[in-house]
């Protein structure tokens, strides 16, 4: 996984409440079990019309949007456990997922695989929105050291929770595997000493 620490990016807003896994990535997309190829179908039935046509009014369609980060109504990756849709908005190309409220298995997801959700309160999402709204070059820093997110248009900042495990994963790039490859010396002499 790439190594996350501070990202300042464009945000995509999506002021839609309760996007549930199946409007992420459409379960007819599911028949693969590699990551490749996810993004394609992010949101693919708001993307694309029954002709296979982008939809012009999809915020991905609006080329005034873009950036690293997706901003999300409440309550964004409820339903199914289909990790399949952390790899989509990651395939993308996000980094961060931003909302004031995440599901707890696509949460998790989202961190299994490098991709940063960060739970604001529902008045900071809507000063996010009236931001992009007001200018769509306006930017969000999100720091993961000092577990802060900043509005850098009017320079306001929230701290957001992550599981401190999780944070040392993605600030050194580290999967499971990797973390405790990360440990081989420390497991081998506790395995000898025991």
């Amino acid at each position: 996984m790439e190594k996350f620490t501070t990202l300042t990016s464009t945000i995509v807003p999506l002021p839609i409440e309760n996007v549930d896994t199946d409007q992420i990535i459409p379960a007819r997309f599911l028949k693969a079990t590699s990551k490749d190829g996810f993004g394609d179908n992010l949101f693919r039935d708001w993307r694309y019309d029954s002709n296979n046509q982008p939809i012009k009014d999809f915020v991905l369609n609006n080329p005034t949007y873009r950036g690293s980060i997706l901003v999300a109504g409440k309550n964004f990756g409820s339903g199914s456990s289909r990790e399949h849709a952390a790899w989509a908005v990651a395939g993308y190309g996000f980094k961060v997922v931003v909302s004031s409220f995440f599901a707890d298995i696509f949460k998790n997801n989202s961190l299994n695989n490098g991709l940063l959700p960060v739970v604001v309160s529902e008045e900071f999402l809507a000063e996010i929105f009236a931001a992009v709204k007001a200018g769509p070059a306006a930017t969000l820093t999100v720091n993961l050291e000092n577990q802060t997110i900043t509005n850098d248009t009017n320079g306001f900042s929230e701290k957001f929770q992550i599981n401190a495990y999780k944070k040392n994963c993605l600030l050194h790039g580290y999967d499971d595997i990797d973390f405790l490859l990360s440990n081989k010396d420390k497991i081998e002499s506790w395995e000898k000493n025991k």
